[in-house]
C-alpha cells in the first residue's frame, strides 16, 4: 500500500506540474506578470504571477479559455492545445502600446506623445508579416518612405524630399553614414538583416541635434535583437528558425539564431543567407521597360543577343551572407554591458540601370559589364550603460565602435577589352558620451559628445581580359584621407503642464578633412584638400493636447551637412558624356525646417494624422558645370566628358503634406491608410529654379485588415502618382533609356498601382506560417528615378520556427 500510495502521489504531482504554464511576451520572450486567464462564463478564472506562470488544472481540456492583459491583444485557445505546445503562451503587444515609447530623439526613452517630431515605428511583428526581401524593403513597405533602386541588390530611401548623404541610416545607436557616402543612390541599408531587427524608429525632418552631420531629411535607427537574459539560475535556451521563398526572383532565404541565457549574462547568435535569382517584371505596362537585348561574351568578343524572355531582367541576381552575435553581461541592476558584432557580405551584383543604356548612336547598349563587387560591413560595438542617481546624471552610456566598409566598382565597355576597377575601404572608429539627468524639477535634460574618425583606402586599376594584363588607374578618392567630426549636445524636456510639453536642443560640431591627391594620372590645379568647418544646430518644439483625444505638435529645427569625401575629392563616371572633378573650396550646407502635426482620436474608433512641413536649404552642395585647370571637358576612361564638381551653388526648399488614418470598424476590421504629397525646387545664384531631383512622387497606401487567435489578413492598395517631363530634373531627363515616353516623345515616370494581399497564421505557439501574392494584376512599372524594373506578380511563401 505504502508503494502504490507513492507512486499515485508522485503521479499526482506531476499531472499538477503538467498543468503550470507560462505566457511570455512574443516580441522580447519576458514573462507577462498578471495576465487574467479565464473561460467564456468567467466562471473560471486565475492570474499570472511574476514568473508569468499560472496554473490550468481547474479548466477542462477543451474549453476555451481567453488570455487577457491591458496593452496585449487577446489570446483565445483550449487548455488540451496549450499542453500540447511546450506549456507555453505567447501574447502579441498592441501596436499603439508598442509606439508608446521612442528611442530616437534623445538616445533615452521617451513617451512618443510628448514629443513633437513626426516619427514612424516599425517593430519585429511588422516587419515578420511583411517579409521583407531587404531593410529597404523594410522601410518601403511602412508606406512612408520612398524608395528608389538601381539595381536588385539596392534600395536608397527618400524622406520629404532628401535622399542618400542627406539622411542618416544609425545601428544600435552607432552612426552608419560615412566619409563616402554619395549624393548618388546609396544601397548601403541592404547590409542590416531585418531578421535581426526588432525595431526600426525613422525621424522625419531634421535630427542633426542629436546626430550631428547628414541628420538633414531624417534619420533612420535600426535597432537589433538583444541577447535575453533568464531570470532563473538554470541556463535558459531558445532560438528561431525561417525560411522564405519568393517566385519573382526565385529567393531562398534561410535564417536560424539561438539564444543561450542564464540570470547575468546571454549569448545571440544570428545568421541568414539570401540567394536571388534574376527579376521578372509584370506583363502590363510600357513595352521600353522590357530588357529585349543584353551581352553576352562568346568566342573572346561582346555579342548583342536578342532576350528570349524580355521581362526577366538579366543580370539582376546576387547572394548575401549575415551574421550577428551579441552578449550581454549584468551584474547588477545598475550596470549592463553589451557586445554586439555584425557582418554583411553580398556577391558581385550588376548596376542593371548602366546595363540597359544605349550607346551612341543607339543601336546597341554602352556597356559590356558594369557590376559591383562584394559589398562588405562589419561593425563591433561595446555599450556600457549605468543607472543610478549622480550629481550629474540618473544614467549614462558609453557607445564605442569600429566600422569596416569594402566596396568596389567595374566597369567594361561595350567590345572593349580593359576593365576599370576602383576599389574602397573606410575604417570608421566612433565613441559615445550620452547622459540622462531628471533632477531640476519638471526639466528633464539629455546631454553628451561624440568623436568619429574615418580613414579611406581608394584604389584604381585597369586589366585587359584578354591579356589579363593589369595596370594603374586613377582611384575613385584621394587614397588616404580622412574625415573628422567631434561634438557636443544637450537636450531639453520640459513638461510644463501635464497636457504640455516643450522640447529644445542645442549642437556644436566641428569637422575637419585632410586629403592629398595624387597627380599621376590627372594635373590637379591644387595638392590638397584641408576643410576645417563648424556649424551649431538647434531645435524647438512642442506637444500639446487641448483635449485628451486631440494632439497639435509645432517644431522648429536646423540641419546641416558637412562636405565629405566623397563631395571634395571623387573621380567618376557620372553620366554618359560627363565626370565629376575633385573641389576643396566647399562648405556646409544648412537646412531650416518647420513642420506642424495633428493627431485627433475618435473614441478609439477612428484616428487621424496629418502634418505639413516646409525645409528650406541653403549653400546646397550640387552638382554643377565647372572648370578643370581651365577646360570645361577633359577625357575620362577614353572618352572626352564634360566637367562638373560639387559645388555649393544653389538654394533649394521642399514642402509637402502627409496624412494617416487607422478605423477600427469591428473586432477584427480595421483600415489604414497612409498619404504623403511633396514639391520641391531648386534655385539657382542667378534665380532660375529646376524640380529638385530626389522629390518623389505623390505615394500612398490603402489596407483592409482582419486579425483574429493568431490569424491576419491584409488586402491592400499601393499607388503612385505621375512625374511630367516638366516636373522632371534636369538631371533626370537626360536618362531616358529608364523611363517611359509621353505623347510628345519625351521622358516622364508614369502614374501606377499594385494590389496585394498578405496572411500570417499560426499553425502553434511555436510555429507561424505566411502567404502573400503581391502585384496581384502583373503591372509593369518602374518607381521614380529607379533604372530597374518593380517586381511583377509575386507569391511569397514563409515559415517561422521558434523553440
Amino acid at each position: 500500500m505504502k508503494w502504490n500510495f507513492l507512486v499515485f502521489s508522485l503521479v499526482f504531482i506531476q499531472v499538477l506540474s503538467a498543468q503550470q504554464i507560462t505566457v511570455m511576451d512574443e516580441e522580447d520572450q519576458q514573462p507577462i506578470a498578471n495576465v487574467a486567464v479565464y473561460n467564456t462564463a468567467r466562471s473560471k478564472t486565475v492570474l499570472t504571477n511574476s514568473n508569468g506562470r499560472c496554473d490550468l488544472s481547474s479548466f477542462d481540456g477543451k474549453e476555451r479559455i481567453t488570455f487577457k492583459r491591458l496593452g496585449y491583444t487577446p489570446w483565445r485557445t483550449t487548455k488540451n492545445r496549450i499542453l500540447r505546445h511546450s506549456n507555453v503562451v505567447y501574447l502579441t503587444m498592441k501596436a499603439e502600446e508598442l509606439e508608446g515609447v521612442i528611442l530616437s530623439v534623445s538616445k533615452w526613452e521617451q513617451q512618443k506623445k510628448d514629443i513633437p517630431n513626426k516619427i514612424v515605428a516599425l517593430d519585429a511583428r511588422d516587419i515578420s508579416f511583411t517579409h521583407p526581401q531587404t531593410s529597404a524593403d523594410l522601410l518601403q513597405n511602412s508606406g512612408k518612405v520612398f524608395v528608389q533602386k538601381s539595381q536588385l541588390g539596392g534600395g536608397s530611401p527618400t524622406i520629404r524630399g532628401f535622399a542618400t548623404n542627406r539622411l542618416l541610416l544609425s545601428v544600435d545607436g552607432v552612426r552608419m553614414n560615412n566619409a563616402i557616402f554619395r549624393g548618388g543612390n546609396l544601397q548601403n541599408v541592404i547590409s542590416i538583416d531585418p531578421f535581426t531587427v526588432k525595431k526600426t524608429e525613422v525621424i522625419f525632418g531634421p535630427g542633426s541635434v542629436i546626430y550631428g552631420s547628414d541628420a538633414i531629411g531624417g534619420v533612420m535607427n535600426f535597432y537589433t535583437n538583444d541577447a535575453v537574459l533568464a531570470h532563473g539560475n538554470d541556463l535558459a535556451v531558445s532560438g528561431n528558425a525561417a525560411y522564405r521563398f519568393a517566385s519573382v526572383n526565385t529567393e531562398n532565404t534561410l535564417h536560424f539564431d539561438l539564444n543561450l541565457g542564464k540570470k547575468k549574462w546571454a549569448s545571440l547568435t544570428s545568421a541568414s543567407y539570401t540567394d536571388f535569382g534574376n527579376l521578372w517584371m509584370g506583363g502590363h505596362g510600357p513595352d521600353s521597360y522590357l530588357r529585349k537585348n543584353y551581352v553576352t561574351r562568346s568566342n573572346g568578343e561582346d555579342v548583342l543577343v536578342s532576350n528570349k524572355n524580355p521581362r526577366e531582367q538579366r543580370p539582376t541576381g546576387y547572394r548575401q551572407f549575415n551574421l550577428m552575435q551579441k552578449v550581454q553581461y549584468r551584474p547588477n541592476a545598475r550596470w549592463n554591458y553589451k557586445l554586439g558584432i555584425h557582418y554583411s557580405e553580398t556577391s558581385d551584383y550588376a548596376r542593371y540601370d548602366r546595363l540597359i543604356r544605349p550607346n551612341k548612336e543607339g543601336s546597341g547598349l554602352r556597356s559590356a559589364e558594369w557590376y559591383y563587387g562584394p559589398q562588405k560591413w562589419f561593425m563591433g560595438n561595446l555599450q556600457l550603460e549605468k543607472k543610478g542617481k549622480n550629481v550629474f546624471y540618473d544614467a549614462f552610456k558609453v557607445t564605442t565602435a569600429y566600422q569596416h566598409f569594402e566596396e568596389s566598382r567595374n566597369d567594361r565597355g561595350f567590345q572593349d577589352r580593359i576593365r576599370f576597377t576602383t576599389e574602397e575601404v573606410v575604417d570608421a572608429f566612433s565613441l559615445n558620451l550620452d547622459f540622462e539627468n531628471k533632477k531640476i524639477g519638471d526639466l528633464r535634460l539629455y546631454y553628451g559628445a561624440e568623436y568619429i574618425f574615418n580613414k579611406i583606402r581608394s584604389d584604381g586599376s585597369q586589366r585587359n581580359i584578354e591579356t589579363d594584363q593589369l595596370a594603374d588607374a586613377p582611384s575613385r578618392y584621394p587614397d588616404g584621407s580622412s574625415w573628422q567630426s567631434a561634438a557636443g549636445y544637450i537636450n531639453g524636456e520640459y513638461k510644463a503642464r501635464p497636457n504640455f510639453t516643450l522640447l529644445t536642443g542645442l549642437r556644436y560640431n566641428h569637422v575637419w578633412i585632410d586629403a592629398v591627391f595624387d597627380t599621376s594620372f590627372y594635373p590637379f590645379p591644387f595638392d590638397n584638400a584641408n576643410l576645417d568647418n563648424g556649424a551649431l544646430t538647434g531645435s524647438v518644439g512642442l506637444s500639446w493636447f487641448p483635449k485628451e483625444n486631440l494632439q497639435l505638435t509645432l517644431n522648429g529645427s536646423t540641419g546641416f551637412r558637412a562636405p565629405n569625401i566623397d563631395d571634395t575629392g571623387k573621380i567618376f563616371d557620372s553620366e554618359p558624356g560627363g565626370v565629376v572633378v575633385p573641389n576643396p573650396d566647399l562648405e556646409p550646407e544648412y537646412a531650416y525646417n518647420l513642420e506642424l502635426g495633428v493627431y485627433k482620436n475618435f473614441n478609439d474608433k477612428l484616428t487621424l494624422r496629418g502634418a505639413t512641413y516646409y525645409t528650406y536649404l541653403v549653400d546646397a552642395l550640387v552638382r554643377r558645370d565647372y572648370r578643370f585647370d581651365g577646360a570645361s571637358q577633359i577625357e575620362y576612361n577614353g572618352e572626352l566628358s564634360d566637367v562638373q564638381a560639387i559645388q555649393n551653388a544653389a538654394m533649394a526648399f521642399v514642402y509637402g503634406f502627409e496624412f494617416g488614418l487607422e478605423a477600427f470598424l469591428f473586432e477584427q476590421w480595421s483600415l489604414v491608410s497612409n498619404l504623403t504629397l511633396t514639391e520641391g525646387m531648386e534655385e539657382e545664384e542667378d534665380g532660375i529654379e529646376s524640380p529638385a531631383r530626389h522629390v518623389p512622387p505623390t505615394f500612398g497606401d490603402f489596407h483592409v485588415i482582419w486579425t483574429e487567435q493568431g490569424w491576419k489578413f491584409d488586402l491592400f492598395l499601393n499607388y503612385n502618382g505621375e512625374i511630367s517631363y516638366d516636373d522632371l530634373a534636369a538631371s533626370e531627363r537626360k536618362k531616358t533609356y529608364i523611363y517611359a515616353t509621353d505623347k510628345r516623345g519625351r521622358p516622364y515616370s508614369p502614374s501606377w498601382y499594385t494590389l496585394n494581399f498578405r496572411s500570417q497564421f499560426a499553425i502553434s505557439n511555436a510555429v507561424k506560417a505566411s502567404v502573400s501574392l503581391e502585384n496581384i494584376t502583373d503591372q509593369r512599372y518602374r518607381s521614380y528615378s529607379s533604372g530597374i524594373t518593380a517586381p511583377g506578380r509575386n507569391l511569397v511563401l514563409g515559415l517561422g520556427w521558434r523553440f
